[in-house]
């Protein structure tokens, strides 16, 4: 049976044309995601024209997708006056403009003669009587799911002028059976909590995935035969290899920015360093050399820097150093413990983990250590991941007598989290780049 993962790889997605392209001067509908609490703009995503209920299902998933990122407020159907539009004539604007549809989402779905369909949508501003965006795919039709992520990207970039998030995957550890005896695989899905896959069979225990820069391999660790080891997976192959045998503990490996390089932390005689290894010669570099619990290492985007945890000082603090391992300073300094540092994909901020007044909190700083700011607080919360355009966060939550944890997302205001549906228990989420 052909995985969803190959299927991605194989599939035929091609931009054919742009129609009728607007310039972003002639936008009156824009949203500026800096500030604090951004009102969500109400926008009308009519059901695609279909010969059968497909183009339904793919203005549901792009519906879907703006709502959760909270910078929308898709506009119940029910109430449109205007019916049945398509993309080949232009909307009656003002039986949107009164029920207050500052844009408007069109669309048709269409059966080409090798099979393929053909998808295309177009993007209104209601108000200023102007289109805004308007494309074609074609594509093979069991990745209509992706063309709607795709087109709600699409959207998305138009109204806020960031890159979206919703044409990527999550990778995370699923979590069943009972808290004595859990079973834990590795697995893989949509952003929204679709096509789950299972990556390893649950006899071994794995933990801490990450995804590569180059979206086709993911690293992490496993507990084959006891012996802990880090491995690396080839997604579109499911070929796994060991990255190399320490001895010892290993953990929290994660990639270089380019990909060539995996950066872990080896315990060794009570204490744990962090090294970085060549993919390519498997040569190993140690960049700390302390007495202390030196773990959760990540790279800047640029590769030029890592942030990692240490209890050097007496409790678990978050410090940056260079990539060579020069330059070791410390830059978290309030109340509680800092764990599992990742840096944003923007560069801008680090996300944490604290550990303060019997709570768990995700929380953000720069990477100087200023401007810290905790997004949301709970029984535990833990392991922040960003997505791909480093305004939203992806973290596990495991509630008090709530039997296992669960995935949430949240953005970088802290207003919108939500739950990540997810077939079970689910911890340990990794984002994906961007597929494109």
């Amino acid at each position: 049976m052909q995985t969803i993962i190959t299927k991605l790889f194989a599939w035929t997605l091609v931009l054919a044309s742009a129609l009728l392209l607007a310039g972003p001067a002639a936008a009156r509908v824009e949203i500026d995601i800096t500030q604090g609490n951004v009102q969500p703009l109400p926008i009308a995503i009519s059901p695609f024209q279909s010969q059968d209920g497909l183009g339904k299902q793919i203005s549901d998933v792009i519906s879907a997708d703006l709502k959760r990122s909270g910078l929308f407020a898709p506009i119940d159907p029910s109430a449109f006056i205007q019916k049945g539009l398509t993309t080949d004539v232009s909307p009656t604007f003002t039986d949107w403009t009164v029920i207050n549809a500052q844009a408007l989402v069109v669309g048709r779905v269409s059966p080409e003669a090798d099979g393929r369909l053909r998808v295309e949508f177009r993007l209104w501003d209601t108000f200023a009587g102007q289109q805004l965006d308007g494309q074609q795919f074609y594509t093979n039709p069991e990745n209509w799911r992706r063309v709607a992520h795709i087109i709600a990207d699409a959207i998305y970039e138009r109204l806020t002028g960031e890159k979206g998030y919703f044409d990527t995957r999550i990778v995370f550890v699923s979590e069943s059976g009972d808290k004595a005896n859990r079973v834990k695989r590795l697995a893989i899905m949509d952003q929204d909590g679709a096509n789950v896959r299972y990556l390893t069979d649950g006899r071994d225990l794995v933990l801490t995935p990450r995804f590569s820069p180059n979206r086709q391999e993911v690293t992490y660790m496993s507990f084959g035969n006891g012996e802990p080891r880090v491995y690396l997976l080839q997604l579109e192959t499911g070929q796994r290899e060991i990255v190399g045998n320490f001895p010892g503990m290993t953990f929290s490996p994660r990639f270089s920015p380019d990909g060539q390089k995996v950066i872990m932390s080896l315990q060794q005689n009570g204490n744990a360093n962090i090294y970085a290894m060549d993919l390519r010669s498997r040569a190993t570099t140690r960049l700390t050399a302390t007495s202390a619990i030196d773990t959760s290492p990540s790279y800047s985007p640029d590769g030029q820097r890592i942030v990692f945890e240490s209890d050097r000082g007496g409790r678990q603090q978050l410090y940056v150093m260079n990539a060579d391992g020069s330059n070791q300073q410390r830059i978290s300094f309030g109340d509680g413990a800092y764990s599992t540092p990742v840096w944003s994909p923007r560069g801008d901020l680090i996300a944490f983990t604290k550990q303060t007044g019997g709570q768990f909190q995700i929380g953000v700083m720069r990477p100087d250590g200023s401007g810290e700011r905790i997004l949301t607080s709970g029984f535990h919360n833990e392991g922040p991941t960003w997505a791909p355009n480093g305004r939203v966060l992806m973290f596990f939550r495991d509630q008090k007598g709530g039997g296992g944890p669960h995935l949430f997302s949240i953005d970088l205001t802290g207003y919108n989290e939500q739950q990540v549906a997810t077939p079970g228990f689910a911890s340990d989420p990794a984002w994906s780049p961007s597929l494109e």
